[in-house]
């Protein structure tokens, strides 16, 4: 898993990819990023097959504030990203989130 943030200051967002390899799920048919920034709905962000294979998506999300997320796996299976900034506690009893932080600092 990766996660790639580029802050754009004129735009007032941050600008996230994130890559869902192979090393997380073993070959998995689709995914979805499911979070806080989205109602936590899984047909929202539907990642996409890149060049090499693996499962993106890229978003851009405001400034100034945590965003909770998780991956939706073939619909069925929730995973964490253990590449993310921080772990809390889910909205949805689950035992960790992962938190992207998003500021110019």
């Amino acid at each position: 898993m990766c996660i790639q943030k580029m802050i754009i200051p004129d735009k007032g967002v941050c600008k996230i990819t994130f890559t869902l390899t192979d090393t997380l799920v073993d070959h998995p048919k689709e995914a979805a990023l499911v979070g806080d920034f989205n109602g936590w709905n899984p047909e929202k962000n539907s990642m996409k097959k890149s060049q090499n294979g693996w499962l993106e998506d890229t978003i851009e999300l405001p400034l100034g504030r945590d965003y909770q997320f998780r991956y939706l796996i073939d619909k069925n299976t929730w995973e964490n990203d253990w590449q993310a900034d921080a772990y809390v506690a889910g909205p949805y009893g689950e035992t960790c989130n992962m938190v992207i932080i998003c500021d110019e600092t």
